[in-house]
Order: C-alpha cells, then structure tokens, then sequence
C-alpha cells in the first residue's frame, strides 16, 4: 500500500467521528490485532538507585524494556508536553492536514510510516518533529503557536539529558567506558518527537493501534497517559501490557544498542492496542548517534570467540535500509546475512522507521 494511497484513506476517514469500524481499518486475527497477554511486570528502575546500572542490564537483557522513576523529567512539563499534544490532536482533521507530511518527508502530520507494509490502516494519528517546530506550528495555530514551540523545545532539551543518562547506564551496564565511545559524550547525538494519538474505538478487538515492531534507534522514551495500549513481546510469554505509572517513562532498546552490544541486548517488539472508552495519548523521543558516526559492535564485547555479528552502519544508511526492506533489516546488516539456515532474532519483527 503506497503512502499516497494511505493519505488518501486518511482524508476520508476523521476516527474521532466515525461509529462503525470501516473494513480498510479492520484486522484479522492472523494479521496480530488479537492475541493472548502474559501478566508479567515490566521491569520499574529507580535512577536514583545506586544499583541502577545493574538493574538496567538486567532489564535490557532479560526484557529490552523497562519503566523508569526519579528521571529528573518535571512532572509539569509531562503535564505541558500531553496538553500539547491533545490540543494539536483535537484540532479539525482539514486543520491538521494542512500540516501534513510531504510524501518523501518525515516531519508533519500523517498515519504512521510503517502503514505502507501492511494491508489495514491503523487506529491512530501521529504527527512528527525532527526539525524545530515553528513551521508546522504556524500552520496548525496562525495565530498562537508560540507555547507549543516553547513545550516542544523545553521537552526535547529535557529528553536529551535524561536520554544521554540513560544510554551511559547501558553502555557501563556492558563494561563500556567514555574512553571506549568517541562521540563526545552524545552531545552530538540526533533526535525526532513522535506524538501519537488512538482515539476511542467503536470494534477495538478487530482494530490495531499501531503494528507490531521495533525501533531503529539506539533507544526509545516514551511518556503514555494513563490509558493502558502499549504492548511487549516476551519470549516464551506473548504479548504484556505496560502499565502506566504516573510519573514513569518507558525505555526501549533499539536496533542500534542491538548493533552496539553484538546481540547482547535485543530490540524490543511492541505494538499499540486501542479500546471502546478512553482516549490514548503518547509521546515518543526517538534517540540516535550523531550523523557521522558508524553504528558497529564495540570491540570490547568481541574476540575470536565471539566476532562482530554487524557491519558498521550509519543511522541514515540504516534506515534507508529499512525504507526498503523493512523487517529483514537487522538481518541484512548481519556480517554472516542471512544464510545457511541462519535468521536475525528479530528477523520477522516489523522495525519501524523514524516516523
């Protein structure tokens, strides 16, 4: 399904409205937008705990997922950023879509990118920033975007700090110093805001939020309201829910910390499921290294018993890779590819593109 195509599916359909779920939005059990869902915890990480980077590998190791509390994130720009979002999300779709993205962009309103590899629509909207946001923001309030400008600045600056801290947490939870990274401490390392949004839903068991997949960042943090929808895949157990806590924000490990730690620590696949009551909103901070830097196994974690398992790659060149292959990615990146009965572990997982 080409994007055009999707955009104009999009045009005709305004979800907040609609009372009956139309067949171009309707899923079958085979395509995964019903499943069984294991009671496990995702792990929850005080930052504040001086056992924290213990914790952190266990939990990328053991799950590629983790909530985490004291992130130093103020409560009251969580607040902003999820008003700011609602607000952006309840204006008039023809409002929205003059914000639209363009074909070939990434920044703008539209469905999510990874829509064009699967045959139903999804039961959301999201609109993207990678670059500052006062262009779309004039177009969505001509007269007054000046406060979503400040939020989104404000909480993007927050979202480094706290992203930076976290990474290092994972890089040391694998015996990885700063002496050992040469990226000048990550000030240099490139970001995008996704907000999404997944209005109530008149047949939620027959509707998908947002595909099954995996980031292809170094890592994720999401920020989810109170509504329950995001979903993990656990090895062994299926598909376990993520509770919000308030206050908490959600960590994933991407492709790239994939990469980097030669398969120690995996991606996590996860989706988004919708109900029949509550309206969801979510804000994703999408974390990559900078431009110039090749993403590779770090030699520490390789030897003679244990080679490199990925080629060098850039963000860019990963995520052109993506564009085209989509869920083969990791596995073409893999040095020893494809071959002799070989699969990546994340082989048939949906990898989503920076949308």
């Amino acid at each position: 399904m080409s994007l055009q195509l999707l955009d104009t599916f999009k045009e005709k359909h305004d979800l907040n409205a609609l009372k009956e779920l139309p067949d171009s939005y309707t899923w079958s059990s085979m395509d995964g937008s019903s499943s069984s869902c294991g009671s496990e915890l995702v792990p929850v990480i005080n930052l504040e705990d001086s056992n924290a980077m213990k914790h952190v590998g266990h939990a990328c190791k053991k799950w590629g997922v983790f909530q985490v509390t004291n992130h130093g994130i103020p409560m009251a720009l969580l607040d902003n950023m999820e008003d700011s979002g609602r607000n952006l999300f309840s204006l008039p779709l023809h409002q929205k879509q003059k914000a639209a993205r363009s074909p070939n962009g990434v920044s703008g309103y539209g469905v999510a990118r990874i829509s064009s590899f699967f045959p139903k629509l999804m039961w959301s909207e999201g609109f993207t920033l990678v670059e500052p946001p006062h262009e779309h923001a004039q177009i969505l309030w001509p007269q007054g975007y000046g406060n979503f400008c400040d939020v989104i600045e404000e909480y993007k600056k927050e979202m480094n700090k706290l992203a930076n801290r976290v990474m290092w947490l994972i890089l040391g939870s694998l015996g990885i110093t700063r002496e050992d990274i040469k990226w000048e401490d990550l000030k240099e390392a490139r970001s995008a805001l996704q907000l999404n949004s997944y209005p109530t839903c008149p047949d939620p068991d027959r509707a998908m939020g947002l595909a099954a997949h995996t980031d292809s960042t170094l890592l994720t943090i999401l920020h989810q309201n109170n509504t329950s929808g995001l979903q993990v895949h656990r090895e062994g157990v299926g598909w376990v829910t993520v509770e919000p806590m308030i206050g908490a924000l959600v960590v994933n490990v991407g492709d790239l910390v994939q990469i980097l730690s030669n398969g120690l620590y995996s991606s996590i696949l996860h989706r988004a499921v919708v109900n029949r009551t509550q309206h969801r909103l979510s804000v994703a901070y999408l974390y990559g290294p900078p431009s110039n830097v090749k993403i590779a196994p770090l030699s520490k974690l390789t030897d003679n018993v244990n080679p490199p398992l990925y080629r060098s790659v850039t963000w860019s060149e990963y995520l052109g890779t993506k564009a085209k292959h989509f869920n083969k990615a990791l596995s073409l990146v893999r040095i020893c590819g494809p071959i002799n009965g070989f699969v990546d572990a994340n082989d048939n997982h949906n990898s989503v593109l920076v949308r």
